[in-house]
């Protein structure tokens, strides 16, 4: 590093030396590096935008023959109104919920002395840490209508008050049931961006209102609510997209309801029919599609035509709002939500995979760890299916971060709009329902010429396709904190493109890469949406391998494989967290070697 300075401090000081032209033109020519982050941008572009394409293409082109027939197949689907009709009832009533609930999370944590710290900044983002299929699984544990453990217990207290009841009072596997668990998932979105908006908005603008005389509702209203509406219309956007896309969640809660929505029919269409009815499968795709971008449009011409309360400049800290004897009803408040959100579930699935099978009569004195050891030990499948899954996700988020952090470093040093325009390609599938890139997946490459079907490379190709627009997020954040002296003067020391980025730009940019290495781990792990349709007896993993199980009945085997999941996830976050500490409390970033 003290070279580096020292030739940086030579090349300020003598800026007309021969040499020092030559090494900063250097700067600007072609390199190995340079072309091979080309080819990496290109080739994550082709994998965000083909699947896509094929999809959507699919739907009027079918063995190289122009043809409405997949149009025909998709208007003459079974129950087509009453699919689509399905899919609204769950998904509106749960986006405006959580949208509430999320908002109101994030003005208490943001706004008001209910605050608990890193408590209340953490806490509501719990149920990330609970992958949707295991949580899916803990809440059919806990309020299955007859043996649910949380329903009995509620009976038994009911009782002790002359009230009985033989089953209830609450069930899952209803419409409120399924609205219910994907309010859980959701919110999360909805406070991370309105807490991000609330941080934004110049606190004195509200300030100003409440001294002009307006009152705490009318100053939200007028106010705070306008300047939030961009947060807001990215939230409901988010959330559609993912009560749209999701799949664990309605196939575990809502088929033995016999609730049925499109992502459920799209995947029962191509994996569990045979022969796979592609062609309705791809119209349905394609119907997503048009119902995601619809609400696109409508949130852009609604905050176009809105007139907002703009954001200030550099504004003092917002002061608190001060709740009285409400305080500690919102902090209950908070900590019920985490309570219910991720507490809940996780101890569900410990109680029913250390009981060793399914009854509210918990036998506290015979608890063991026996199925566990049947289930992840014995069990050779599942065994192979975690195996595989841990090997898809180290890989996985290695590839996808070290690939994302070449492409934002390009992004950032770039002066064209193509760089930019490839970085947006690869961002597009956060835009496109899961569901439909993992058919697009599926389509465009376990046939000819690539034949990767029921192969561990089409998992990844579809967990890459899938989960790269937040690693390339997180590798945004982490290069923006890398500046461009620290490269230009490793390369007027001598160094080129690549050893600049091994030895310099990698290690000032790790601990943002270890956090978004942890999240695609994590999601790629937990994955039962693309595992669903690209996985197979050939090449299982553990979100496959939950739907197994659960079909089959086998719950202390299912609460088990469930309970080893969130333990993994959570372990991996622990050590993510305690390494960014730990660097934050050394006060280095990273450790530049010599170039």
């Amino acid at each position: 590093m003290t070279q580096i300075a020292d030739e940086t401090a030579r090349a300020v000081a003598e800026p007309g030396t021969a040499a020092t032209r030559r090494r900063l033109v250097r700067l600007g020519r072609p390199t190995p590096f340079g072309v091979l982050a080309a080819v990496v941008m290109g080739a994550l572009a082709v994998l965000a935008i083909v699947p896509i394409i094929r999809v959507i293409g699919g739907l009027f082109v079918v063995d190289g023959e122009v043809t409405l027939q997949p149009v025909a197949d998709t208007l003459g689907a079974e129950d087509l109104g009453g699919l689509i009709g399905s899919t609204l009832a769950v998904v509106v009533p749960s986006s405006a919920i959580a949208l509430l609930l999320g908002s109101a999370l994030a003005w208490l944590n943001e706004r008001t002395d209910a605050r608990m710290g890193f408590a209340t900044d953490a806490l509501p983002l719990l149920p990330f840490l609970l992958p949707p299929v295991a949580g899916a699984v803990g809440w059919v544990l806990l309020l299955s209508p007859r043996a649910g453990l949380l329903n009995d217990w509620i009976r038994d207290v009911l009782g002790l008050v002359g009230i009985t009841l033989t089953e209830g009072p609450f069930d899952i596997h209803s419409w409120y049931g399924l609205i219910a668990i994907y309010v859980v998932y959701q919110v999360p979105f909805a406070f991370l961006l309105v807490s991000a908006g609330l941080r934004s908005l110049d606190p004195s603008l509200e300030e100003q209102s409440r001294m002009s005389g307006a009152g705490l509702a009318r100053t939200f209203r007028r106010i705070t609510l306008p300047a939030l509406a961009p947060s807001m219309g990215a939230a409901v956007l988010l959330i559609a997209w993912t009560g749209l896309g999701i799949y664990s969640l309605p196939a575990i809660v809502g088929t033995p309801a016999r609730i049925e929505v499109l992502s459920v029919r799209i995947v029962r269409l191509l994996t569990f029919t045979f022969p796979p009815e592609t062609s309705t499968a791809v119209g349905l795709s394609v119907l997503v599609v048009l119902v995601l971008g619809t609400i696109y449009w409508l949130q852009a011409r609604i905050l176009k035509r809105g007139r907002h309360a703009r954001v200030g400049g550099k504004g003092n800290r917002a002061r608190r709002i001060e709740l009285g004897p409400w305080r500690p009803v919102a902090r209950a408040f908070m900590l019920v939500y985490v309570l219910i959100a991720a507490v809940l579930p996780i101890v569900a699935l410990l109680l029913v995979s250390l009981n060793g099978f399914w009854t509210a009569d918990i036998d506290w004195g015979s608890l063991s760890t026996d199925a566990f050891t049947q289930t992840l030990i014995e069990d050779r499948t599942t065994r192979r299916a975690l195996t595989n899954s841990l090997l898809l996700g180290v890989v996985g988020g290695t590839v996808g971060l070290v690939a994302a952090a070449v492409v934002a470093l390009r992004v950032a040093r770039a002066k064209g709009p193509v760089a930019r325009l490839i970085d947006s390609a690869i961002k597009l599938p956060a835009a496109i329902s899961h569901v439909v890139v993992a058919v697009g997946i599926l389509l465009v490459f376990s046939g000819p010429p690539f034949d990767l079907g029921g192969t561990l490379a089409l998992l990844l190709l579809g967990y890459l396709a899938l989960y790269m627009p937040q690693g390339s997020v997180a590798a945004d954040a982490a290069a923006g904190q890398v500046g461009h002296e620290l490269s230009e003067a490793s390369a007027i020391s001598g160094a080129g493109r690549g050893r600049t980025f091994r030895k310099v730009e990698l290690p000032l940019m790790m601990p943002g890469l270890v956090a978004g290495w942890a999240m695609l781990f994590i999601r790629m792990v937990g994955d039962l949406t693309a595992s669903a349709l690209l996985a197979g007896t050939r090449n299982p993993v553990v979100g496959f391998r939950l739907l197994e199980v659960f079909s089959n009945g086998s719950y202390a085997g299912l609460a088990a494989l469930s309970t080893a999941l969130v333990l993994i996830t959570t372990t991996v976050l622990i050590g993510v967290l305690t390494f960014t500490r730990r660097k934050a409390r050394l006060g280095i970033d990273a450790k530049v070697g010599g170039v």
